[in-house]
């Protein structure tokens, strides 16, 4: 949420912002014109099918709760006494989606109408990032204070500075498209933007489980932005309610480069000199595109906005930020043959395997390019270099980093790649011929003459 400095005169995609304008219609008139039961009724979960498949969350569960379902007030006691001033400005409210559930993007809606007061919502601007069915947002437009923007599938970023150029009040409010705000969520927020317009606030948000919709409050200690200027979020009494989904492991490649992108930019435009942490964890996105950023410096320059590391000193101390960047990057090699990951038909996940060095002018090939962290951690992108068991002979394998996962951590000692916790070294073994191509990866015990277990990390 932040308050805008001026009137946009200018809107970045030509389709045409539908809705209802008026702000003193009957609201149970435009209820009634509104066909609920034939809207949820489009893409509805079948029998027999996986209700995850669609949208990863619980698609069945989701069509069961009626779109104006009940939640318990999670706020902190202290805050059913607060009062807040009377003129309190009205805020322009924008949920970007792209092929939503209908059933959670109505739910949205309608707990933003039911418990938000009616003189604090200028309008609810719904921006369509080019969604499989335009009735998913059209028909949403019968809504009272509801509009609709459709675009051409920008990206979650540039659809929120679409649904901002065509919005008309002076604060903005950015929801997701799959939560259910509390009770009397919004007045904390504008609130704190009414004793200071700079301010840019972000509210404790609670969980809704995505297997069962349960509502479940969240620790007041949580605290989280999106954007920079001025930043204090100390916001304790407001709560919406966001729903997870069941991430898929492996992106498609066109998703993960747009996400490289995507991150990349926040990167480089935000973070500063911290930004180095963000290369050690993300090596893949050096030398990736991220298109024109120097307009998103110059608007931070332009609004002062503060450094990063004020950030994590003022906003957010408890982030551990180690003293030193401790982290490599480059390829694993067993004489001529290089560490490799390679997608599997059988498994999910890739495999890693040993097979020929590919280099270009020194430089590895993604597949075989690995960054070995300050915490020990020898991975790409988000996936680690794991261990099934413990025990002899346990195979290597590739899997979701996780912080202080004892079979993910290793260590460089001599020549040999040492598993920390097992205290066994990295080794091959045959699977059948003398093809280089068929050797697993192993631990074993460490033999200071077996070549099997000579590696040479070839990093920068």
């Amino acid at each position: 949420m932040w308050k805008t400095e001026r009137q946009v005169e200018y809107r970045l995609d030509p389709s045409p912002v539908q809705g209802n304008w008026g702000s003193e219609a009957d609201w149970d008139d435009l209820w009634d014109e509104f066909e609920e039961r034939r809207y949820l009724s489009a893409r509805k979960w079948k029998g027999g099918e996986d209700p995850y498949r669609l949208h990863a969350f619980n698609q069945r569960e989701s069509e069961r709760m009626p779109s104006d379902r009940a939640i318990r007030d999670t706020r902190h006691h202290r805050c059913l006494t607060l009062r807040y001033h009377q003129d309190l400005p009205p805020t322009s409210i924008i949920i970007t989606f792209h092929n939503e559930a209908r059933s959670t993007l109505l739910r949205t809606i309608r707990s933003v109408l039911n418990r938000t007061p009616v003189h604090l919502i200028h309008e609810i601007i719904l921006v369509d990032d080019f969604s499989d069915d335009p009735d998913d947002c059209r028909l949403l437009a019968k809504l009272p204070k509801v509009k609709c923007l459709r675009n051409r599938q920008p990206g979650l970023i540039r659809s929120r500075i679409q649904g901002a150029d065509v919005a008309q009040a002076g604060v903005l409010t950015f929801l997701d498209s799959h939560c259910e705000v509390n009770k009397d969520w919004l007045l904390p927020l504008l609130q704190r933007i009414k004793e200071d317009p700079t301010r840019v606030v972000s509210p404790v948000i609670d969980i809704i489980n995505l297997d069962t919709f349960a509502y479940v409050a969240a620790s007041s200690d949580l605290r989280g932005v999106w954007w920079m200027q001025n930043i204090h979020c100390d916001i304790l009494c407001l709560v919406p309610g966001l729903m997870g989904r069941r991430k898929n492991l492996i992106l498609r490649a066109g998703q993960a480069q747009r996400w490289l992108g995507n991150t990349k930019r926040t990167a480089e435009v935000w973070m500063d000199e911290f930004k180095q942490y963000y290369y050690a964890a993300r090596p893949a996105a050096q030398g990736r595109p991220c298109g024109n950023i120097q307009s998103r410096v110059e608007l931070r320059k332009r609004l002062k906005c503060h450094s990063f590391k004020w950030y994590l000193e003022n906003v957010y101390p408890e982030l551990r930020i180690p003293k030193e960047l401790l982290y490599q990057t480059g390829m694993i090699r067993q004489r001529q043959s290089c560490l490799e990951s390679h997608q599997s038909e059988v498994q999910e996940l890739p495999i890693v395997s040993l097979n020929p060095c590919i280099n270009s002018k020194g430089t590895a090939a993604t597949a075989q390019e690995w960054t070995y962290t300050y915490n020990h951690q020898v991975r790409q992108q988000q996936l680690c270099l794991s261990v099934y068991t413990l025990f002899p002979g346990s195979q290597v394998l590739l899997s979701p980093c996780k912080e202080g996962d004892n079979k993910q951590r290793w260590s460089k000692v001599g020549s040999h790649i040492e598993h920390i916790a097992s205290r066994f070294c990295l080794d091959t073994e045959m699977t059948g011929d003398t093809n280089e191509n068929t050797k697993e990866l192993v631990i074993n015990p460490c033999e200071s003459t077996a070549m099997s277990q000579r590696w040479d990390m070839v990093m920068s």
